[in-house]
């Protein structure tokens, strides 16, 4: 764990360097970033220590990949091609499938783990990334047959000491049951604030009548277009599949409204309420 290279500086990458940098206060944190000024906010506030290239891997012990899932698909191949034998690369995108498959005859493909951390904030940029971002949160990981084993002992090493609970997952199913509790969930708030900016044309109105209620629920409207726009590209099929079935449930419910049944309204919120079982121990 001498030499970690982030490739993408903000909050995902820039949270795991802070954390390795704690556990490994000897180790040195290369960032490698296509935007020159995260690179420069994340020198400033101690989140990576030197700047670096792709040309620079060769002598990196972990490779991190936290940018968009489409250009991880076109980076991850290049990453591989120019790491040591001995380097572990993971990356930390929001579907696993197409990233899976773009490497799966990869000279290197065992130096691949898939991972997936489900942790992350609204919040974008080297300013976003805090510590302790991944404690008690879950880690899914795809494909780990695939990853030589004693690379696999390095990841886990690392995501055990960060405080990582481990889930295994095949990378379609981790595709599928994201599209539903993640990827719908901001859809819903994109979807949301979208309505409430339509209708309420006066700002004030909104900031004067918005509840705690409303900001928790649209928090996720404020995450950045440019890391989800590639998710629900990449994971359409399941998303619309998502979607398609929430457009009924929300159908329903109106209906039920319209006919002014308000005991099946009642009923159908009551056993909703099952959710905070289901939750339950998330932090």
């Amino acid at each position: 764990m001498n030499n970690i290279f982030i490739i993408g500086t903000g909050l995902i990458g820039g949270s795991f360097a802070l954390d390795i940098k704690a556990l490994h206060p000897d180790c040195k944190v290369f960032g490698i970033d296509t935007t020159e000024a995260h690179l420069d906010e994340a020198l400033e506030l101690g989140v990576i220590d030197e700047k670096a290239n792709l040309e620079d891997l060769s002598k990196a012990d972990v490779v991190i990949i936290a940018i968009p899932v489409d250009a991880t698909l076109k980076v991850l191949p290049q990453v591989l091609d120019y790491i040591s034998d001995d380097a572990i690369v993971f990356d930390a995108g929001s579907t696993k499938e197409n990233i899976c498959e773009v490497v799966k005859n990869h000279t290197k493909r065992r130096n691949y783990l898939a991972v997936h951390p489900i942790a992350g904030t609204e919040h974008s940029g080297p300013k976003a990334a805090i510590r302790g971002l991944y404690k008690n949160k879950t880690n899914i990981i795809c494909e780990v047959e695939e990853t030589a084993f004693k690379l696999q002992e390095k990841a886990l090493k690392l995501f055990a000491d960060l405080g990582m609970r481990i889930r295994y997952m095949n990378p379609k199913a981790h595709d599928k049951h994201i599209a539903y509790v993640s990827h719908l969930s901001h859809i819903s708030a994109f979807m949301l604030g979208k309505t409430v900016i339509d209708k309420e044309r006066n700002e004030r109105d909104i900031f004067d009548m918005a509840g705690s209620g409303f900001a928790s629920t649209v928090r996720l409207a404020k995450s950045s277009p440019a890391m989800w726009t590639p998710i629900f590209n990449h994971n359409k099929a399941n998303v619309i599949e998502a979607l398609d079935e929430y457009i009924e449930n929300l159908k329903h419910f109106k209906q039920l409204m319209k006919d002014e049944d308000f005991n099946a309204v009642f009923n159908e919120m009551e056993q909703t309420n099952y959710i905070k079982e289901i939750l339950k121990g998330i932090q």
